[in-house]
């Protein structure tokens, strides 16, 4: 393919793929920067002389080894979509984007499910003044702190909940709808039966609603289960709803998805990472400790949506293709009839 034979429709295919790479990438070396004090890509710049912040490059070799392979992480984002258009590999495929999507988000539904179902135990015996009794005063005082209980007890359930989605490459929304309503009709039963309510009870039915609120997003995008509220685009025929799809993804859905990213974790102060990098959690007595988790809901938001707006407009091209070429067809047999 030469450079005189890339269309504007290449041009589009290559801005979904490197948008969602690049925010895969982003993300990523945001999360090694700031918990392993990594350089990051400001950082190798700074290596050559570009410094565009506070950079500190008094690190050892492999660290700026590592910070060179972060750098290059962003490079690959870029290259690998050309190469996925110039040498029409797989040429395209909206596939590939819809798969990441899908582990990222069902790697997300696994985890909150059991962080929520953990978390709200170990917050109950806690009221209740059973934890010293399960797993001693040490590690009961040790689990009060939100530290801790991120590191030793919602981390591991978080990669339990990536292998899970590693394996079974399903989105399983139903269950997580299933617990909320099973959570909700918990609280009815004991504030109104038993006259017994918690801080904890309320945290687990917002962490999980919240949860399957954002995640649900990109796979409605996908499935266009979305509510419309619409007077012309019901009306428009599928070339033109092709052409809206495409241009309102690039124009409004991926540079929505970046703000967010960039907002939230552009530095070490941004919200996002504030919150993440603190374990930030509610002061309401004996609650859980999820707060610092619902923020990072809106990364999962963000990454999983980018995937899917490349799906979309892959997609889209892909059907405006197909009705080209059903034109032509029915152009040459009204030729030859």
């Amino acid at each position: 393919m030469s450079l005189k034979s890339v269309s504007l429709m290449d041009f589009f295919h290559f801005i979904a793929l490197s948008s969602a790479f690049l925010g895969g990438a982003f993300v990523l070396n945001n999360f090694l920067t700031y918990i392993y004090d990594l350089p990051g890509f400001f950082g190798t710049l700074a290596l050559i002389g570009i410094n565009l912040g506070e950079i500190n490059t008094n690190t050892s070799f492999t660290i700026k080894l590592l910070g060179v392979f972060q750098t290059i992480s962003y490079l690959a984002a870029v290259v690998y979509p050309i190469s996925i258009i110039y040498n029409k590999i797989d040429y395209r495929d909206e596939k590939m984007p819809n798969n990441i999507s899908e582990i990222i988000v069902s790697a997300a539904f696994w985890s909150v499910l059991f962080v929520g179902l953990v978390d709200a135990f170990i917050s109950f015996v806690r009221i209740e003044d059973f934890l010293p009794i399960i797993v001693g005063e040490d590690l009961a005082l040790s689990l009060g702190k939100p530290s801790f209980r991120g590191m030793y007890v919602h981390f591991p359930l978080i990669a339990v909940g990536i292998i899970i989605a590693l394996l079974r490459r399903r989105i399983d929304f139903i269950w997580l709808a299933l617990m909320i309503v099973l959570g909700e009709l918990l609280i009815v039963i004991a504030r109104f039966i038993f006259s017994y309510e918690q801080a904890f009870m309320g945290d687990l039915v917002r962490f999980w609603y919240a949860a399957l609120f954002l995640f649900s997003s990109a796979y409605t995008l996908v499935h266009d289960g979305h509510v419309r509220v619409d007077i012309i685009y019901a009306a428009f025929s599928e070339k033109r709803k092709a052409h809206t799809n495409i241009y309102g993804s690039l124009i409004f859905g991926i540079p929505l998805c970046w703000v967010i990213l960039i907002r939230g974790l552009w530095n070490e102060s941004s919200p996002f990472n504030l919150a993440l990098l603190n374990f930030e959690v509610t002061q309401q007595g004996f609650g859980m400790y999820v707060k610092y988790l619902m923020s990072g809901f809106l990364v999962i938001f963000a990454l999983s949506m980018l995937f899917q707006f490349a799906n979309f407009i892959i997609s889209n091209i892909n059907n405006l293709e197909n009705y080209s070429e059903q034109s032509d067809h029915a152009s040459e047999h009204e030729r030859f009839s």
